[in-house]
């Protein structure tokens, strides 16, 4: 399943006023509740589902609407823009194990410049900056699980 057609289910979800959903394509399911748990759950079809160990709570799916608040606040007071994670995942550096790091810290990046890579449901997703200035923290270990909208980078704004 296409991870953005993944964010436009989660998004319709959140709108509307229904509290619990399962989505299943092919051995792809996804399980949505504003209630209990939420989780990512890979099926077989004729097989019991299997529970990913990564689950996610409804808080972490649907980011709080003074978060884009306090984020400018933050950079005003900082000077620092964060670079957040769009997915849950494991946070890699580089594109490979014995291969050098996308960026470092001190490093100067562009906008489009690719950060890092988050592997969810064994795919590779690139994580580009999305402004231009000087890598000035990397906030998450290599190889380490990240959550939505987790802070990953912070970058000092040309």
């Amino acid at each position: 399943m296409d991870f953005t057609l993944i964010q436009k289910i989660v998004k319709l979800f959140e709108k509307s006023e229904i509290a619990l959903m399962e989505v299943q394509e092919d051995n792809f399911k996804i399980k949505l509740s504003k209630t209990g748990k939420t989780a990512f759950v890979p099926a077989q079809l004729g097989a019991p589902a299997m529970v990913a160990p990564e689950v996610i709570q409804p808080g972490h799916l649907k980011p709080s609407k003074d978060v884009p608040e306090q984020v400018v606040k933050e950079e005003k007071i900082t000077g620092l823009h964060e670079i957040r994670s769009p997915i849950v995942g494991t946070f890699y550096r580089a594109p490979a194990p014995d291969a050098d790091p996308y960026v470092k810290v001190g490093d100067m990046v562009s906008a489009g410049t690719v950060l890092c890579l988050i592997e969810a449901m064994k795919l590779m997703n690139e994580i580009e900056s999305d402004v231009s200035g000087k890598v000035v923290k990397i906030l998450v270990d290599n190889a380490k699980p990240v959550e939505y909208n987790q802070p990953l980078f912070l970058i000092e704004k040309n």
